[in-house]
């Protein structure tokens, strides 16, 4: 509320107009964002022309002019519905002419009128108007001289708190002795709605105006009260801040002047000039200067400012906000995976996929790819190529046998030696907000009483929560959802399921021969030359060398040993080379064991092929692959006895018997007597004993292996076979298909029975492989007899002793 002392007039001033008369016609204006009461003299400023011409009609007759308030202040020509039909009769007194073409005008408020009938519209608008008298009050009760004193008091409080307070106004104020008057002069300088202002010009009764204005100024003095106080409050703290600030320049200066720096305000104030400097979010910016106040009130030697300085520096070395800009050409990310790695066709159909809907949505969160599959295949390898080849950052984290959760989240600040977790160490490290993390063996994470690291990986990799991941360090959300994260495992059986659910798998198994041998030529060969200081010159090594060495010198799906092989060799030549022997050295299959010894592996096809009734061919998956499986099944007299060795797992030996109870359910296609099973001892016995054993997909080997031995049939050759038997003989699908036809291959076996439903998997491996076997895709034991022991070829050991 704003009180005018131009505006106040005593009573005397209006005796003449009060006997002027009014005409029932008059112009009329629309004025904004004010109510004119009764006894006001106020100034307008007048701009549109529909005014400008009812300003000068007026000017032209008897300077009487009716000023209505509009109801929307936006609108510039407002309709008849746009306007309040209550105002008041002006007298113009006084008009002056600006630049601009604008009239400057002062009204004085003559009587209170209301409008019963537009006369006129354009180019201005004419009204015919009723005068309204207030209600004549013809005595003063002691009610309404309450009311009065309260709206005179209140009035004075409001304007001692606004520091307007003016002896002369509280004198005409205190000299009103008429209710209406009173409510008028104050009502029109309360800082109310227009519609609040415009219900008090409408109330005809002036005690109940008076009233209604007394209300009001209950609650602007409340109003006026809190103000006050928050003022008030905002200068004190505003002087006690200027006065530190004034020391601190005055003690900056001195010091200056004797030459005594403060390396401490000196870092303090280039800490604040890097936290201006640094884009990140407003909260976390906020929370870097409330720790910078909180160091700077500390003693420099004090633990905690140690502890808030190194927490500061960790603020400023988050990538809040620095994004490196992704390569989104596909013929210039796929000839770079095709550069790095040779194969692994689904693998860059997928990166180039991801790659694809990046370039048509740049908002899409970044996918949780893992890799799964035998060591030495390049999972991590692979991981970096994605990086070089979309342009981003590379950092890598190993997982394996990481117990403690905060190696994730950090540590609190209370511990000492308090630091944050790895992935905020990587953000560092890499300096971007849209790094690639490689994730390593997040298969072999595990969990003791320091707590669950899977569990706060969780949230790492959920693309849902990630993007205010929390790390206890830091205790700020940090937004890991442009983070592309790849995550690698040699088996996902011991990946924590709510874990695996996040994650897209894609599968990499072990290599053929001919792809190792491309991969040998074309990667690791030159990379071993140039580790070891050699050229090309220097040395000779053709494939069917590099295919001697990985036949037999290693035995494994990926490459690591191979490298190592070949590494061995070029370290042997570089000897020679060193010592001033000239080259070039040709390494081949005839002087292959002066370099790398004695072969260490024979091949399953060149070993001696024992034909003998009781041996079959099985395939198994481990986590380095897939490997071949000799079972091997002896009869002898005894009283029904089931033996099994060679270190098998609790499953294995239950399908032993599974296999066993199936055979002697088919006594009569054995060609056997039902007392047979009960006059012999069987021993089925898998060879590597130290290696441990398990898994049920060696079930139909052992029952073919019993078939077998108790027919004294032989298996044809060059046959293998895969998948789990129930007592009646059905044949259940398996797991690992393509790597366990990789080791058939590699053991030089031409023949895989499979159980039927696990025909699909078959386009999973390449056309090359297929092409080099014959996949037999069996329901049950009886078709794998059949396919196992062909009528032609088959011979039994009694027909041998005949022969």
């Amino acid at each position: 509320m704003e009180f005018n002392d131009s505006l106040s007039i005593g009573m005397d001033d209006f005796s003449n107009n009060e006997e002027m008369e009014i005409p029932e016609v008059l112009p009329m204006m629309a004025v904004r964002d004010v109510v004119v009461f009764n006894y006001m003299i106020i100034p307008l400023f007048v701009g549109r022309p529909g005014s400008v011409e009812a300003v000068n009609e007026a000017l032209g007759r008897n300077k009487l002019l009716m000023l209505v308030t509009q109801k929307d202040a936006t609108k510039d020509n407002p309709a008849e519905e746009d306007l309040y039909k209550v105002g008041m009769v002006c007298m113009v007194m006084r008009t002056l002419k600006l630049p601009d073409g604008r009239l400057k005008v002062l009204v004085q408020a003559m009587s209170k009128a209301r409008i019963k009938k537009f006369e006129q519209t354009e180019p201005f608008y004419q009204v015919a108007v009723d005068v309204i008298e207030d209600v004549e009050v013809k005595e003063v009760s002691v009610e309404v001289e309450a009311t009065m004193r309260t709206v005179r008091e209140q009035t004075e409080k409001i304007m001692s708190l606004r520091g307007i307070l003016s002896a002369d106004l509280m004198m005409i104020i205190n000299n009103i002795e008429e209710p209406g008057r009173l409510a008028d002069l104050v009502g029109s300088n309360l800082r109310l709605k227009i519609s609040e202002s415009q219900k008090i010009l409408e109330e005809t009764d002036p005690v109940d105006r008076l009233k209604l204005v007394s209300e009001l100024l209950t609650k602007e003095l409340e109003v006026s009260t809190v103000q006050a106080k928050i003022q008030n409050d905002a200068k004190e703290e505003m002087s006690k801040s200027q006065r530190e600030y004034f020391l601190r320049e005055q003690l900056h200066a001195l010091q200056k002047e004797l030459g005594d720096t403060d390396d401490r305000m000196q870092e303090v104030e280039e800490l604040e000039k890097k936290i201006k400097k640094t884009k990140m979010p407003k909260k976390i910016k906020k929370e870097a200067f409330k720790q910078l106040s909180r160091m700077d009130m500390m003693h420099p030697d004090s633990s905690e400012a140690t502890i808030i300085r190194t927490y500061i520096d960790w603020i400023l070395d988050v990538p809040w906000k620095k994004s490196s800009k992704d390569m989104l050409d596909l013929a210039h990310a796929k000839q770079v995976l095709d550069e790095d790695h040779f194969g692994l066709e689904k693998i860059k159909e997928r990166i180039l996929e991801y790659l694809a809907v990046r370039k048509l949505n740049n908002s899409t969160k970044g996918p949780i790819l893992c890799f799964v599959g035998p060591p030495g295949v390049g999972k991590t390898s692979l991981g970096k190529s994605v990086a070089r080849a979309m342009g981003r950052k590379f950092h890598r984290i190993s997982l394996g046998g990481m117990r403690d959760e905060a190696e994730i989240r950090g540590h609190r600040r209370t511990y000492i030696g308090a630091m944050p977790g790895r992935i905020v160490q990587g953000l560092k490290t890499v300096g971007t907000n849209n790094p690639i993390f490689m994730m390593d063996e997040i298969d072999k994470v595990g969990s003791d009483y320091r707590g669950d690291p899977s569990s706060a990986l969780l949230e790492v990799l959920d693309p849902e929560q990630n993007f205010e991941f929390s790390d206890h360090y830091m205790n700020l959300p940090i937004d890991l959802s442009k983070v592309m994260f790849i995550t690698t495992a040699n088996m996902s059986d011991t990946i924590p399921g709510p874990l695996l659910d996040r994650m897209e798998v894609i599968r990499l198994s072990g290599y053929t021969l001919e792809e190792k041998i491309v991969i040998a030529r074309k990667y690791l060969y030159p990379r071993q030359l140039e580790q070891n200081g050699l050229k090309p010159r220097n040395i000779k090594m053709d494939d069917e060398t590099l295919k001697n060495i990985i036949t037999h010198y290693t035995l494994e799906a990926g490459l690591r040993n191979l490298e190592r092989e070949i590494g061995k060799v070029c370290r042997k030549v570089a000897r020679k080379v060193a010592e001033g022997g000239k080259g070039p050295y040709s390494v081949s299959m005839k002087n292959l064991h002066l370099y790398l010894g004695p072969p260490k592996i024979i091949p399953e096809y060149e070993m001696e092929k024992l034909e003998q009734p009781g041996l079959v061919t099985g395939l198994a998956w481990t986590e380095v692959g897939g490997e071949i499986l000799q079972i091997e099944v002896n009869v002898m007299p005894g009283k029904g006895k089931l033996t099994l060795t060679g270190q098998l797992g609790d499953v294995m030996k239950e399908s032993a018997q599974a296999a066993l109870t199936y055979c002697r359910s088919r006594t009569a296609d054995l060609g056997v007597d039902e007392e047979f099973f009960d006059k012999v001892d069987f021993h089925i016995h898998v060879p590597a004993g130290a290696i441990p054993k398990d898994g049920p997909s060696a079930g139909i080997t052992m029952a073919t292996a019993l078939y077998s031995a108790i027919t004294e049939k032989t298996i044809a050759r060059h046959t293998a076979m895969t998948g789990e038997v129930t007592l009646r003989g059905r044949v259940l699908p398996i797991g690992g298909l393509k790597e366990k036809a990789l080791a058939a291959l590699r053991a030089g076996i031409s023949r895989v029975i499979i159980p039927w439903q696990n025909e699909k998997d078959l386009m999973e491996i390449p056309q090359d492989i297929r092409d080099k076997m014959e996949f037999f895709p069996v329901k049950d034991m009886d078709e794998v007899v059949k396919i196992a022991f062909p009528e032609e070829g088959t011979i039994s050991s009694k027909e041998k002793k005949k022969a």
